[in-house]
């Protein structure tokens, strides 16, 4: 396996045996967490974040700053030489000079794989429209193992925003490796992509429904997603499905003891308060979580690591 160099575009471009390596170089970075390192003495992160972000751009920062490293870039365009009328490919050859690798959140799918196809250093994908976010997924998947022991075998349920939600496309594809059961719960405006689910379908059981009640006795893990307003071309259609779902203590009363409940945030309302208390809410060590993820990451495409 060789990371040194390489982008991180889709969930897709990694295999079982890749993200397995990751998961444990992820493991492996939890007491530099904790500590700090050296590791990355030198070297510059830029961050190029033409979307609003605060966990996703913010860990990034921080594991960079966890192994030594540096940081450059901006978190809104408005700022940058975009709004002067630099396109996205110039942007990104300008900024290769400045750092060894650039991690890019931007509103057109398609972008974080453009800038790779122009810039010499690795590009991370923090997010491209409603496409993917793979680092969240490896995210997700860390916690997963880290809370449940494994990923194999689990009883795993997305709901919510399965059309526009990102973070579920790229989650769906790497649980799509593994030996588990799925269950997309969504109301039928936001149902799961046509192109992941023609990828996952074949590969493992995926069980489409409206209803989370009648699987939450069944399920190890619960992946709540946000309605992704900002997305939805037409107003009216984001008012029809506003508030489909709230996870609560009712929502509960009939799940597993040692269910766990992610969430990628920023949540709204769709998970009340009082779960927060519960001891099956997971979503807050997720942001833990993403740190030493991302640390991991950069470790590997900087080649600090192997």
């Amino acid at each position: 396996m060789e990371f040194q160099g390489r982008d991180i575009i889709s969930i897709e471009d990694f295999s079982r045996q890749e993200i397995n390596h990751i998961l444990d170089v992820s493991r492996s970075m939890e007491p530099l967490a904790s500590k700090g390192s050296d590791m990355l003495k030198g070297k510059i992160l830029a961050t190029l974040f033409f979307e609003p972000s605060t966990r996703t751009r913010l860990s990034f920062e921080t594991a960079m700053l966890k192994l030594g490293g540096s940081n450059i870039g901006f978190a809104e365009a408005e700022i940058a030489s975009v709004k002067k009328g630099e396109n996205l490919a110039d942007t990104v050859r300008t900024v290769e000079n400045y750092a060894d690798a650039i991690a890019l959140r931007h509103s057109l799918e398609g972008a974080a794989k453009l800038a790779a196809e122009f810039s010499k250093v690795p590009i991370i994908n923090g997010g491209t429209g409603a496409e993917e976010h793979p680092t969240q997924a490896f995210i997700d998947l860390y916690t997963m193992r880290k809370e449940k022991g494994k990923i194999d075998g689990l009883k795993v349920a997305l709901i919510g925003d399965l059309r526009y939600g990102r973070t579920v496309h790229s989650l769906a594809y790497a649980l799509a490796l593994y030996n588990i059961e799925l269950y997309l719960v969504s109301p039928e405006s936001l149902r799961m992509r046509k192109d992941v689910m023609q990828t996952i379908k074949n590969k493992i059981p995926v069980t489409e429904d409206a209803n989370l009640e009648s699987i939450i006795p069944h399920i190890d893990v619960l992946y709540v997603t946000r309605i992704q307003k900002e997305r939805f071309p037409d107003a009216a259609e984001y008012a029809k499905v506003k508030g489909a779902y709230k996870i609560d203590l009712k929502t509960l009363k009939n799940a597993k003891k040692d269910l766990i409940i992610l969430h990628p945030l920023p949540r709204v309302d769709e998970i009340a308060p009082e779960v927060d208390y519960t001891p099956q809410a997971r979503y807050f060590q997720q942001v833990w979580n993403g740190i030493v993820v991302r640390m991991a990451l950069l470790s590997l495409v900087l080649g600090a690591v192997k």
